[in-house]
């Protein structure tokens, strides 16, 4: 009688584990797959714009295309079509545009 009761008592405590473990398993396909790409995208564009140099073409999430003439901390002064000057935050660069080749 003792020995059924140890292997009902073992069961059901490896069942509380198992229970848990499909959604432990989605945790860590949804971490591989969601949020670490997302991480190393946010830390390349966050390098991009502190590499950031004086004569850079870059465009802004707004589609504005320009050249960089200043930079500072937190905001660049970029010229755009016209010798038009446009402070932007650093925020707002998403793609240097430096090697691309105009579209004819």
């Amino acid at each position: 009688m003792n020995t059924l009761f140890i292997a009902l008592q073992q069961q059901s405590g490896a069942g509380g584990f198992m229970s848990f473990l499909p959604l432990i398993l989605i945790i860590i396909v949804f971490w591989f797959f969601m949020i670490r790409p997302q991480m190393k995208r946010q830390k390349e564009l966050r390098n991009f714009r502190d590499a950031l140099k004086k004569g850079d073409k870059i465009v802004t999430t707004g589609g504005i295309y320009g050249k960089v003439l200043e930079i500072s901390d937190s905001y660049i002064i970029m010229e755009v079509e016209g010798q038009n000057r446009l402070k932007i935050d650093k925020s707002a660069i998403i793609k240097d545009m430096t090697d691309a080749t105009p579209a004819k």
